[in-house]
């Protein structure tokens, strides 16, 4: 299943190795799930994970770059050739809902699922990392 992971879910990874965020982007690669990136995405995640209050301690800028790096080489990269701004409230997170349209996620992962109401119109769900975390870990029944 293809899914897109906000800037939020990296954040609080970096953050805390405790919780739904960490647990997510610690089981990349996943036969699970595999995230969907956009320039644009992979733009603001370098550009919010290297800021250094999101930096954990002893990591540099660099370390965050090398980690994204790795984040991107397990994405599946999309192409986006429409734009439907405004559709949302932030046009940082059009971008994110043009991104997972595109390439076909059932839902978009993020701390902020307030900030995607309306999505559904498009056929995506924005849904928090502990409810997907719940989805991507049930055992698998036929």
């Amino acid at each position: 299943m293809r899914v897109v992971f906000d800037t939020s879910v990296l954040v609080a990874a970096a953050r805390s190795r405790d919780g739904a965020s960490f647990a997510l982007v610690a089981s990349i690669p996943s036969e699970r799930f595999q995230i969907c990136l956009s320039v644009g995405l992979y733009s603001e995640w370098q550009d919010v994970l290297t800021r250094p209050e999101h930096l954990p301690p002893g990591q540099t800028a660099e370390d965050a770059l090398r980690f994204l790096r790795f984040l991107a080489s397990q994405a599946r990269l999309q192409d986006i050739f429409f734009l439907w701004r405004p559709f949302l409230s932030d046009p940082d997170d059009d971008m994110i809902l043009e991104l997972a349209f595109a390439a076909g996620c059932r839902y978009i992962v993020t701390h902020n699922t307030n900030d995607f109401r309306g999505c559904e119109q498009l056929g995506t769900e924005a849904i928090t990392p502990r409810d997907f975390l719940a989805i991507v870990t049930k055992p698998f029944t036929p």
